[in-house]
């Protein structure tokens, strides 16, 4: 394995293990369930809005390796952001998991680059997209559930 795969492993271990904003967000003005029924991944995204700012965002919930470590990295990112800046980062994190032949904004993406990984595995890519799915619909104002099926 080479250098830089051993640090993208460790990586996306460290955040499944010790995932950041891994939490309950009391003020949450949206809450969304997202559902993987084929690997059992089952998360519960919480969003603070004000005005069109992701002022905060929790999760709760469990699932595979890649869905919490791409959950993670997704609360870290958006995080501060307006809802115009997470759909960007939604459309270039979703195009790098379904079309990898196609160029990816590097600079938008930052870390989550390290899921990159995930398009060589048609399954896999359902674990890392749950909660972008679910942070889609709860910015633009749904609530409920989201299902990768």
């Amino acid at each position: 394995m080479s250098d830089l795969s051993y640090l993208y492993q460790e990586i996306l271990l460290e955040h499944n293990s010790k995932p950041r904003n891994y939490r309950i967000l009391n003020d949450a003005t949206v809450s969304i369930e997202g559902h993987n029924p084929l690997c059992g991944d089952k998360y519960t995204l919480q969003i603070k809005l004000e005005k069109d700012t992701i002022v905060d965002i929790g999760f709760q919930g469990s699932g595979c390796a890649i869905s919490k470590a791409s959950t993670s990295m997704l609360t870290e990112r958006v995080k501060g952001k307006t809802t115009s800046e997470a759909f960007s980062v939604f459309d270039a994190f979703h195009m790098m998991v379904t079309e990898p032949d196609k160029d990816i904004d590097h600079d938008l993406l930052e870390d989550l680059e390290l899921l990159s990984g995930v398009s060589g595995y048609p399954a896999r890519i359902k674990c890392a997209i749950l909660s972008w799915h679910a942070l889609r619909e709860a910015i633009e104002g749904e609530s409920g559930s989201v299902s990768t099926e």
